[in-house]
């Protein structure tokens, strides 16, 4: 039962906070940013924010920079939107899946380009 609430509360918490990121926050170095995925402790203390960003490495940490400086509002913000007794510390992290699965696919599409020409 506790794992589901834990499941159900990630999810929630990935909806509020991929609008809180577009929406709210007005620093020019935040740049188009994916919020991957949630994992919550059991006790709802953490939560890891699992974030996809696009563009080169150099705008990747600007903008990690830019939401490790508003961790302080965006965290107040999810507090206001949802009604939970404490709200979680919020830890960013890069998922680098998105770039992984597009650089696979391109492999494979080489692939299959030079079968067709032989």
């Amino acid at each position: 039962m506790a794992k589901i609430r834990v499941g159900r509360v990630g999810e929630q918490i990935k909806k509020e906070l991929s609008q809180i990121i577009q929406t709210e926050i007005k620093d020019p170095r935040v740049g188009f940013i994916t919020v991957t995925g949630v994992e919550t402790s059991n006790d709802l203390s953490q939560a890891k924010v699992y974030l996809s960003v696009l563009g080169s490495e150099e705008q990747k940490e600007e903008t990690l920079k830019a939401i490790g400086r508003a961790t302080g509002f965006i965290r107040s913000e999810l507090g206001k939107r949802m009604r939970l007794r404490h709200t979680p510390v919020l830890i960013f992290k890069f998922d680098s899946s998105i770039e992984y699965g597009s650089r696979i696919e391109g492999i494979l599409e080489e692939i299959n380009g030079e079968n067709k020409g032989s």
